[in-house]
């Protein structure tokens, strides 16, 4: 199953970019990582709905989709690798993940998503997340694997 994590924004060097590095190195299959921007100075609902339209034309035809959002549901590790485990067995071929930009996401990468998700009732930096969600695929995939990364 091809990973793909859609998100808004360009990293730019620092601990957050390292943290999702580290955690991608270790990845199989890995993650790509796309990165999509408006440059125009556009702000609320207007930069939102661009910024949907860009995520949009980068989800691949017939993927499984994970929205990350502050609405969405909490899943333990063990949820999550079997929710992965569950679409890979049966013959999903990509899975995308999307992390909006600072005003969040557009109700629209929403409403395609097939999954909400999020990390708790924090607000988390967005930069912070991709970090955070490379770890949990990672979690997820030593899960799978029986290996002893994850404890329960």
């Amino acid at each position: 199953m091809r990973l793909s994590l859609i998100a808004v924004g360009r990293a730019k060097r620092g601990p957050e970019q390292d943290l999702f590095n580290a955690y991608l190195k270790r990845l199989r299959p890995s993650l790509d990582l796309i990165e999509v921007e408006e440059k125009r100075p556009l702000s609320g609902p207007e930069l939102m709905g661009r910024e949907a339209k860009l995520i949009g034309d980068k989800i691949p035809e017939g993927a499984h989709v994970f929205a990350l959002d502050e609405r969405g549901k909490a899943m333990k590790s063990r949820q999550f690798a079997e929710k992965l485990g569950g679409l890979q067995d049966s013959g999903i071929r990509d899975c995308t993940f999307i992390i909006g930009g600072a005003d969040g996401l557009d109700p629209a990468i929403c409403t395609r998503a097939n999954t909400i998700m999020c990390f708790g009732p924090q607000t988390w930096p967005h930069m912070l997340v991709r970090g955070m969600l490379a770890e949990q695929i990672y979690r997820a995939q030593s899960i799978l694997a029986g290996h002893p990364y994850h404890r329960d």
